[in-house]
């Protein structure tokens, strides 16, 4: 069983879709530990719906705040404290995708971090990076911060249209590879989720 942890340069680069495309496409299993905001859904329904294969289990998260802010706010709204020793890892022989919340260096408590539950799970982390004006900062800070704290890095997935000199300075700052690279997406269902997946570089996951 291999882990594979899901993280982001920023909040909402498409963490949740991009997990469903690897579920898909490696027939693993999805856990998302901690589920922030619950009025637009459950990420965990989200990626259900969007997957066609019978392997995967969706498994049940083990915090869930009611509030879209992050982690360590939404905990404190509602008078709860995120404790990273009640984030155990759920029973599966399955390879496992587990979305992270915001991201990388959301907080989760006072002292630690989303990040950090990739060490504490064992799981190699993939860093999804989107486009948008502020990406080569975002993704070279990123990249620095998990390369200096010597995280286990399995790649990093573009998520959208780059200009190729904006891909060239992300990609080539350093040797992590790259998985995939995903062009930007109207609706999505299971049909688009099974041609994303098709997409992604299973020979580097072997």
């Amino acid at each position: 069983m291999k882990r594979y942890f899901i993280t982001g340069i920023d909040t909402n680069v498409g963490k949740t879709v991009v997990s469903a495309i690897l579920v898909e496409a490696l027939q693993a299993d999805y856990w998302k530990p901690i589920q922030c905001g619950i009025t637009d859904g459950m990420d965990v329904n989200e990626v259900r719906k969007l997957i066609s294969n019978s392997k995967t289990q969706v498994h049940s998260e083990a915090y869930v705040f009611a509030a879209p802010v992050s982690p360590h706010l939404a905990a404190a709204i509602e008078s709860k404290k995120i404790e990273m020793k009640s984030i155990v890892l759920p029973s599966t022989t399955n390879n496992l995708i587990i979305e992270g919340a915001g991201g990388m260096m959301v907080p989760l408590s006072k002292n630690n971090y989303v990040i950090q539950l990739a060490r504490e799970l064992d799981a190699e982390v993939i860093l999804v990076v989107r486009n948008y004006i502020g990406c080569i900062n975002h993704s070279l800070l990123s990249i620095d911060y998990l390369l200096r704290n010597k995280y286990k890095i399995k790649g990093m997935i573009l998520n959208g249209n780059f200009d190729p000199l904006v891909e060239q300075v992300i990609t080539t700052y350093s040797d992590i590879p790259v998985l995939a690279k995903f062009p930007e997406q109207g609706a999505i269902d299971k049909v688009k989720i099974s041609e994303l997946a098709s997409l992604v570089k299973k020979e580097l996951f072997i």
